[in-house]
């Protein structure tokens, strides 16, 4: 997924059609000059409709097309025929599409599975033609319903990455070093901050046929959740993914003030992300030789952690099981015993 392709938020104007007027039309026939109302209904405007696609994985296709007009609704006529409907405008999305008004900021809805379709903007309905009017004081009435007119305006889409496992970290922490080793993922990978830009997906292969998706997401700063550095960009991507990965490298100056601010600036964005299941990761442990991972690790938060260096290709198996025992899919039967280290 390049930085080029990726797009994860897109400003469109939608607007749906307008519904047909009902008819105002007299029955007419040889020898009948004066026959009743026979005007029919108008037909509705056409709706814009976002409907999910799990083959996509970037909102790129809406970025040079952010205009989408429905077809109006055809007015009804003689012999109470019905105008037609006009027709629909269906948007494609990737699953975990955020739609939101762009004035208020509201968020409308999130298109969660594929093939879900939701309205985003309803057409006018169809006015009812003069048919429906007429009464014992009124047998002939000439007038009827205009159609509804549709509604049309901004919308703002955002896109959440859905994965089972996020890392999170600080920039140039060894994130996309670790889903490179990890998955066939070639994220970009340099010796100095914010190298990822937008976020990376790769699938990780465990025993067997089994594996899992993680994603490589823009390094987080101090001050993210209020929109410093990438910020809520970064962010937002977090609240989809199932098991939060953090990586802390082992020549940080102090390892569990680190991840104290991560953990920090993910409850002020939203305080439901510590509900999820983390694991910390002491990445380029190559560095350390046992006695100083016995000395760090008696200083470590009470949660599953690892010493792992991705370029020495340490720890990576342990990893991969702790993740899957968090993620709850150890089967029963068929699964060999897996001893999960520090899960106390």
């Amino acid at each position: 997924m390049s930085g080029s392709n990726f797009v994860d938020y897109v400003r469109i104007y939608t607007q749906s059609g307008d519904g047909g007027g009902g008819s105002t039309h007299l029955y007419r026939a040889k020898y009948i000059e004066k026959g009743g109302p026979d005007g029919g209904d108008g037909g509705r405007g056409g709706h814009i409709i976002l409907r999910g696609n799990a083959q996509l994985w970037t909102l790129i296709h809406l970025r040079y097309n952010k205009h989408a007009r429905a077809e109006h609704g055809g007015h009804g006529s003689k012999n109470h025929s019905f105008g037609n409907d006009g027709e629909d405008i269906i948007l494609e999305v990737p699953i975990g599409t955020v739609a939101k008004d762009a004035e208020t900021g509201e968020t409308l809805f999130e298109v969660v599975e594929d093939g879900q379709e939701i309205v985003l903007r309803k057409g006018g309905r169809g006015g009812q033609g003069n048919s429906h009017f007429k009464s014992s004081t009124n047998q002939t009435p000439r007038y009827a319903q205009p159609g509804e007119e549709g509604t049309e305006g901004w919308t703002i889409l955002e896109l959440k990455v859905l994965a089972d496992v996020g890392l999170v970290g600080f920039p140039n922490a060894g994130k996309s070093t670790l889903l490179s080793v990890l998955s066939s993922a070639k994220p970009k990978i340099a010796n100095y901050p914010f190298t990822t830009l937008v976020p990376n997906l790769g699938i990780v292969q465990y025993r067997g046929f089994k594996s899992f998706v993680m994603a490589d997401i823009p390094g987080i700063i101090e001050g993210a959740s209020e929109g410093k550095g990438i910020g809520h960009r970064f962010l937002r991507h977090i609240e989809r993914n199932a098991m939060l990965l953090f990586l802390v490298p082992a020549d940080s100056d102090d390892i569990n003030k680190e991840y104290e601010i991560l953990l920090s600036e993910l409850e002020k964005f939203n305080p439901e992300l510590l509900d999820k299941k983390r694991i910390l990761m002491i990445s380029k442990s190559d560095m350390l030789d046992d006695e100083l991972q016995t000395e760090i690790a008696e200083t470590l938060p009470k949660i599953p952690y690892l010493f792992i260096s991705s370029v020495a290709q340490q720890g990576l198996q342990e990893l991969k099981d702790l993740i899957w025992k968090n993620l709850d899919r150890v089967e029963d039967d068929a699964q060999e015993e897996i001893r999960l280290p520090n899960m106390d």
